[in-house]
């Protein structure tokens, strides 16, 4: 087994030798653009890592890692139009450095793309890995789609939330780590097993994204703390705190989700304080030891070796480490 920043190395090495510019540019240079801004290669480094907890050589896997990460990408360019967001990753986003129509048709490129690095399999494994993948695909899309709904609904539910989490963050989550014990040829039950420690660990890491939006430390957050309570999202903090709030705190949180002043400071105080009055901030919290749990306990029934179970928990661990 390798260490993170190992599989990392690889995978930027892998990326680096595919000579995505090729022309026409104006199609390929967003592509290499948004491919080439880094980020810490989450997913495509869990298909590496998957592959050798099965035994199999990481550089099986490795057109398979950028199939993922190809898609990945695919979906912020288009989920930045959606948002008309200026910044991704700190740099322009594509259809702000170049325009909407080549972001379109350079995303559409990139979802093409991650299909073709599947062709370099074996037809068994190519068929597995494209069920999956397509599988995993409209699942994403789906929960970009109620990511987008819930934005106008103001009858949410805590499990339609969740489902969306799953759909939108999770799967993909999963599907990487699957894709490694596909490529490896491991039992079905492995495969599966594997899916479902990602996808718990994918629920469990959103989670605490939500929960640090509001309660993280600043400095090691790499976000701005508070960015969700300014755009009124209704998070699972939100729903909880909803569900558990009493009439008084119920409106004052309708109110402070309905207003955009020009100074969001006293909106952020006034909204964590009844985040954490109602009981909202600690039922996070537990919702995310519980997924942070169940994705551990598939270890237990893995047929692996017991020093494999050991770092995919530190690993685990490692994940969910942020600072709050």
């Amino acid at each position: 087994m390798h260490s993170i920043p190992q599989y990392q190395e690889f995978i930027e090495s892998y990326i680096e030798n595919q000579h995505i510019l090729k022309a026409p540019r104006n199609l390929y240079e967003p592509v290499h653009y948004i491919i080439n801004l880094g980020g810490k290669r989450m997913r495509p480094l869990l298909t590496l890592m998957s592959a050798e907890v099965f035994n199999a050589d990481y550089k099986k896997a490795l057109p398979a890692a950028l199939a993922v990460e190809m898609f990945h990408n695919f979906s912020l360019v288009h989920d930045d139009i959606m948002d008309d967001a200026p910044l991704r990753r700190g740099h322009e986003t594509v259809h702000e450095k170049w325009n909407t129509n080549a972001a379109i048709l350079s995303g559409d490129a990139m979802l093409i793309l991650a299909y073709q690095y599947f062709e370099q399999y074996e037809p068994a494994v190519f068929r597995d890995l494209a069920k999956l993948f397509s599988k995993t695909a409209i699942e994403v899309c789906e929960g970009q789609q109620l990511d987008v709904d819930f934005e106008t609904r103001e009858d949410v539910t805590i499990p339609e939330y969740l489902r969306m989490i799953e759909y939108k963050t999770a799967v993909l989550v999963g599907a990487a780590m699957k894709m490694g014990a596909i490529i490896a040829e491991t039992s079905k039950e492995n495969c599966d097993l594997i899916y479902d420690f990602g996808l718990n660990l994918g629920l469990a890491f959103q989670l605490q994204d939500d929960y640090l939006d509001a309660f993280g430390d600043p400095e090691t957050f790499g976000k701005q703390v508070g960015g969700d309570i300014i755009e009124n999202k209704k998070t699972y903090l939100y729903l909880k705190a909803m569900a558990f709030s009493n009439e008084t705190e119920t409106q004052q949180l309708l109110h402070l989700y309905s207003i955009h002043p020009a100074d969001n400071s006293d909106k952020i105080d006034s909204v964590k304080r009844i985040f954490e009055q109602s009981g909202a901030s600690a039922a996070t919290r537990d919702a995310i030891e519980t997924y942070t749990l169940k994705a551990f306990d598939t270890l237990s029934k893995m047929e692996i070796e017991a020093d494999k179970k050991v770092m995919l928990e530190a690993f685990g661990k490692k994940l969910m480490q942020r600072n709050v």
